[in-house]
């Protein structure tokens, strides 16, 4: 059994929100990079990114799983190998944890990253987003 951390029961109804607000971070993400002067910090493009990212687990984790991440967000890829088992590709966990690492930095911390940290996060989402999209129409 895989330790998931602290999780809360959620239904069909909250994963259908929340798949509905990571498609809204998604546009929110693509259109923040896209007007993007080259000089601009990126952290709050990378702070979008990896809300969405986590609004895409959260939808995942409901619809699979029944439950959610609760407060601890490194646990979140634990929660989604639980919810899919080999149906998770090691190539989304990683893309995931690369994300979740940066959130408390990115969020949280003083320093300041560049447009190309914001590009990269954008691609890693852009792959696991389009992942997570499939799951929801098998």
């Amino acid at each position: 059994m895989v330790r998931t951390g602290p999780t809360k029961k959620k239904d069909e109804a909250f994963a259908k929100g929340r798949l509905l607000i990571a498609r809204g971070y998604l546009k929110d993400a693509r259109n923040s990079n896209a007007i993007a002067d080259p000089g601009d910090i990126g952290n709050p493009s990378m702070s979008t990114v990896i809300n969405c990212a986590i609004a895409y687990s959260d939808a995942l984790t409901a619809k699979f799983r029944g439950e959610i991440n609760q407060d601890d967000h490194q646990a979140v890829t634990r929660l989604l190998i639980a919810a899919l088992g080999k149906e998770f590709p090691a190539k989304q966990q990683g893309n995931l944890r690369a994300l979740l690492e940066q959130k408390d930095e990115v969020q949280y911390g003083s320093r300041a990253k560049t447009r190309g940290d914001a590009e990269r996060a954008l691609e890693r989402l852009e792959e696991f987003a389009a992942w997570a999209e499939q799951q929801f129409r098998l």
